[in-house]
């Protein structure tokens, strides 16, 4: 009997980010469903196994579900990776995800991780590696729910030393780090390309990532 062939992971297109201009929950949900999540378990395959060499652990893939909505529809999807296979949220992790403008491949501790406090204390002492290290295009977010976030190179030393200390000293803050590929890059159309890329980015943020563990 034949081995099966692997489906390859061909990039997004602008079907993709249609998806979230449609109207109304439950036709949108039906959409990302149809079009978009089956790409984020394929993206998850081609990814995983780079990940946990790069991080040396078990890294897990989680595909966004949105289970929660009933009313409003999500404006943006992703799927996540974390070292932990129940769940993501609690945990830093790294993210690749949609809006209708842009894809971003990122690294996040959001409001539900405990190690927050330690990668701002981190993050705060090692101000100086952080300014080297960060690409001056990557774009830092306080808040994952807002598409646009400050350009590494804009922020004074001043400016990110607040992104740390606000995630140390608020409760419901969050902090990301990464790139934005604006819908309509021709390697967003090439899957090996942009998989190349987000293998890269996750590279350049895995220390950002060892900073949030004692």
């Amino acid at each position: 009997m034949s081995t099966p062939a692997v489906i390859a992971f061909n990039g997004f297109d602008q079907r993709d980010f249609e998806v979230f201009e449609i109207d109304g929950l439950e036709s949108r949900m039906e959409a990302l469903i149809d079009r978009v999540r089956p790409k984020f378990h394929l993206l998850g395959e081609r990814i995983n196994a780079s990940l946990e060499e790069l991080c040396g652990e078990p890294m897990f893939t989680h595909v966004a579900k949105h289970a929660r909505r009933t009313v409003n529809a999500p404006n943006d999807s992703w799927v996540a990776f974390a070292n932990n296979k129940r769940g993501y949220k609690a945990h830093p992790h790294f993210q690749v995800g949609l809006w209708s403008t842009h894809v971003f491949v990122q690294f996040a501790i959001i409001y539900e991780c405990p190690n927050k406090n330690v990668f701002a204390e981190r993050a705060l002492a090692e101000l100086d590696s952080i300014r080297r290290s960060v690409p001056s295009d990557f774009v830092w977010s306080k808040d994952h729910m807002v598409p646009t976030g400050l350009i590494h190179s804009e922020q004074t030393d001043d400016q990110l030393a607040d992104l740390f200390e606000r995630l140390r000293s608020v409760k419901a803050s969050e902090l990301t780090c990464g790139i934005h590929i604006q819908r309509g890059d021709p390697v967003l159309a090439n899957g090996d390309a942009f998989v190349k890329l987000v293998d890269q980015t996750f590279r350049t943020l895995l220390p950002l990532y060892r900073m949030t563990f004692a």
